[in-house]
C-alpha cells in the first residue's frame, strides 16, 4: 500500500510518498529534501520505521530551511494521519513508543494519533547544539512541530542523554522512527478500536 500527500504553499510544494510495500533497494535515493542531514534523518525513519519514504521538496523563491523541515513535517503528518484512519477497521494499532541509544546519546519518543495535536519536547540536563551539520537544530524541532500538525497526534519527545549533535538528533529520530513502526502495527484484537476509549471523533460545522 501506498500513500501520497502533496502540499502547496506560495513557498513550497512538498511531495510525500509513504510506501508499505518490500524495501527499496536504495531506501535513502528517494530523499530531496536538499538538505543533507534532514535527509539523513529521515533515512533513520525509513529503517526503524520499516516503511519506504520519498520525499520531494520545491521551493517557490526563498530557500528557508525552515520551511523545508516544517512542512516535510506537515505533509508526512498528512500521510501517516490518512493510514491510520484508512487502517482502523483492519486494526492498526495507533499508538507506540521507544528507545534509542547511539553511542553517549540516548532518546525517547511516545506517540498517540487520537486527534489531539500536541508536542512536548524536552531534554532537561543535554545541551542541544544550535547547529549541527550545517543544518539549525531549531529547523530539525520544526519537522516534529509539523509532523504533530499535520498527523494531529500528541508526541511526546525526551533526549536523555547526549553531547553529541549528530548523536543527538540521530537517537531521537531512530527512536520517533521505531515509535511509529509499533504505532503502525496491525492487530487482529483491534479491529475499529481507536487508540483512544472516545472511539472516532465526528464533528460537524454549520455555516449558513
Amino acid at each position: 500500500m501506498q500513500v501520497t500527500a502533496r502540499r502547496k504553499t506560495a513557498e513550497s510544494e512538498i511531495t510525500v510518498k509513504v510506501d508499505f510495500g518490500p524495501r527499496y533497494k536504495n531506501p535513502k535515493k528517494g530523499l530531496q529534501t536538499t538538505m543533507p542531514f534532514f535527509n539523513h534523518m529521515l533515512e533513520h525513519i525509513i529503517a526503524r520505521g520499516e516503511f519506504n519514504l520519498e520525499v520531494n521538496v520545491e521551493l517557490k523563491e526563498i530557500y528557508l530551511t525552515h520551511v523545508i523541515c516544517e512542512d516535510v513535517g506537515i505533509t508526512l503528518g498528512k500521510a501517516i494521519k490518512e493510514y491510520v484512519e484508512y487502517r482502523l477497521q483492519d486494526g492498526i494499532v495507533g499508538y507506540g513508543s521507544a528507545f534509542a541509544i547511539i553511542d553517549e546519546a540516548f532518546a525517547q519518543a511516545v506517540i498517540s494519533f487520537e486527534n489531539r495535536a500536541y508536542l512536548d519536547f524536552s531534554h532537561p540536563g543535554v545541551k542541544i547544539p544550535l547547529v549541527t551539520e550545517n543544518t539549525n537544530s531549531e529547523d530539525l524541532k520544526t519537522f516534529f512541530e509539523g509532523f504533530v500538525q499535520g498527523a494531529c497526534c500528541t508526541l511526546h519527545l525526551n533526549i536523555n542523554k547526549g553531547n553529541n549533535g549528530h548523536h543527538i538528533w540521530e537517537a531521537l529520530f531512530r527512536a520517533f522512527g521505531e515509535a511509529l513502526f509499533y504505532a503502525l502495527e496491525l492487530r487482529e484484537w483491534r479491529k475499529g478500536i481507536t487508540s483512544g476509549v472516545a472511539g472516532a471523533i465526528q464533528t460537524d460545522v454549520l455555516i449558513e
